[in-house]
């Protein structure tokens, strides 16, 4: 498994789950971003996650694939 840290901006206290993907590679586009969550095969701290634009936090640890993403501030 690939584990990744990914750094938020200093005024931002959040980014939503669609961008993080994007952000990271996991997905080209948003588009296809949202469809990987709507197929739940994105986790948020374990559990499957349907919501497009979830707020993740520093602290939040999202699975994608065998690529883990911690959220840090």
């Amino acid at each position: 498994m690939e584990k990744r840290k990914f750094k938020l901006k200093s005024n931002t206290p959040y980014v939503e789950l669609v961008k993080l993907l994007k952000f990271e590679g996991i997905s080209d586009t948003g588009g296809q971003g949202k469809n990987q969550i709507e197929e739940g095969l994105v986790k948020v701290n374990g559990e499957e996650e349907f919501r497009i634009r979830r707020k993740l936090y520093s602290g939040d640890v999202i699975l994608s694939g065998n690529i883990q993403i911690e959220i840090v501030s």
